[in-house]
């Protein structure tokens, strides 16, 4: 894909992800009330309205917004540094993910104080840590971007044999 239409892709990307992830937080916090859940499939997903003034999966509780918010720029500022570093297209798709979901965990914190969760699951009768569309997207990238680093290895590899 050539760099501007990559570009355009990522942008919509990351204004589709951002609204989605907004108008679920938002839909849930009318819904649902503060840690209610409501069962989606027996005894697996449930949809549980909880506020996480942390970071994934709770860390950092009580490290303050000013820890989040300086986190939060860096991270945005590498991602964007490294979007227009590569020309790598599967990359930046990835990247836009991430960026995604970083951004819309920041508008919460920064304007509410905590984060809005409510994915929540049960894997094998034990809770997993609830979770939203913004962290859906974090994740999704960051594995995107390893498998995609996996299989440049692998051809590196492969290139690194019939060389020698």
């Amino acid at each position: 894909m050539k760099k501007g239409k990559t570009t355009v892709a990522s942008l919509l990307i990351v204004l589709v992800t951002l609204g989605l992830d907004q108008w679920t937080k938002w839909a849930v916090e009318k819904s649902i009330a503060l840690n209610d859940s409501v069962e989606m499939i027996n005894h697996f997903f449930y949809l549980t309205y909880v506020r996480n003034t942390g970071a994934g999966f709770s860390m950092f509780v009580g490290a303050g917004m000013g820890f989040f918010a300086a986190l939060t720029i860096i991270a945005l500022v590498g991602m964007v540094y490294m979007f227009f570093k590569t020309n790598d297209s599967r990359y930046q798709i990835c990247l836009s993910l991430v960026f995604s979901g970083a951004i819309g965990n920041f508008i919460d914190r920064m304007t509410l104080g905590f984060v809005r969760d409510f994915f929540s699951f049960y894997i094998f009768g034990y809770p997993f840590p609830v979770f939203n569309v913004a962290d859906i997207c974090i994740t999704v990238g960051i594995a995107l971007i390893l498998v995609s680093m996996f299989i440049d290895d692998k051809k590196e590899q492969e290139r690194w044999k019939q060389e020698s």
